[in-house]
């Protein structure tokens, strides 16, 4: 397994956010994490990212215990991840900001930096033509010059998508990434995000987007206040009574 989490908890005061879960995820397949709004599905994204430590249980990733590492360590690793509200630097152009997502791959540190050396001026070059390579991929090679605030809120998304892939990484973590796009916007996400799982890249996705979940995810993981309610393929998470009940409603089942 890519990615093996064991009776993870997490508690907020008195709420128990992360409520022993336990699941895996298998290399090259897209798994959603889907539940009500307080689920705790960011909260495990925060977990298995480092941004947040479990007060029990244990995260693998490729069989390494990523559990008490930090977040820079865990994203050197292969694990990247986008957020719910898109967090680019509105001033700088697209190509930089995609630029950014791949220092955990450079190798000028700080003070070579500094110096203006002239291997860092390669490796500067070698960054921008990485990161130019996955613009285009993302059908955003026309707007690598622009600013990141003149785009559209679904360039947004996918600007903050190709950041997080110049990291190289083996495990992409999407929160929410069709939150606030139109019909369209997310007829070209889906298109975009099978793409990348068949380029070899594993996907957790959170998204509330159920026809959108249904329609690209090998496995669903239902959660509800921070336990797991369900795990399945789509077709059989659509017809579990707990799930219809909890989250999805009679009306959408």
């Amino acid at each position: 397994m890519l990615l093996n989490i064991q009776k993870l908890n997490r508690f907020f005061g008195g709420l128990h956010a992360v409520n022993d879960i336990s699941f895996s995820v298998r290399q090259g397949i897209i798994k959603a994490v889907i539940g009500p709004n307080g689920a705790g599905k960011t909260t495990l994204f925060n977990l298995i990212t480092g941004n947040l430590k479990p007060d029990s249980g244990d995260i693998f990733f490729k069989d390494h215990r990523i559990t008490p590492l930090k977040e820079h360590r865990i994203a050197a690793l292969g694990i990247s991840r986008t957020f719910q509200t898109t967090k680019l630097f509105s001033h700088m152009t697209v190509c930089r900001n995609v630029m950014v997502g791949r220092h955990i791959r450079t190798k000028a540190g700080f003070i070579s930096s500094i110096l203006n050396l002239p291997f860092t001026w390669k490796e500067e070059k070698e960054i921008r033509l990485k990161s130019l390579e996955i613009l285009r991929s993302l059908e955003l090679a026309d707007c690598e010059d622009e600013d990141a605030h003149n785009l559209s809120f679904g360039k947004q998304r996918l600007v903050e998508i190709a950041r997080a892939l110049a990291a190289e990484p083996e495990l992409l973590l999407l929160d929410e990434p069709a939150a606030g796009l139109n019909i369209h916007e997310t007829e070209k996400l889906a298109e975009i995000i099978l793409q990348i799982k068949n380029r070899g890249i594993t996907i957790l996705l959170v998204e509330h987007d159920i026809s959108l979940v249904m329609g690209i995810s090998d496995e669903v993981f239902v959660l509800d206040r921070g336990k797991m309610l369900a795990e399945g393929k789509p077709e059989d998470i659509q017809k579990n009574r707990d799930v219809i009940n909890t989250y999805l409603g009679e009306g959408d089942a």
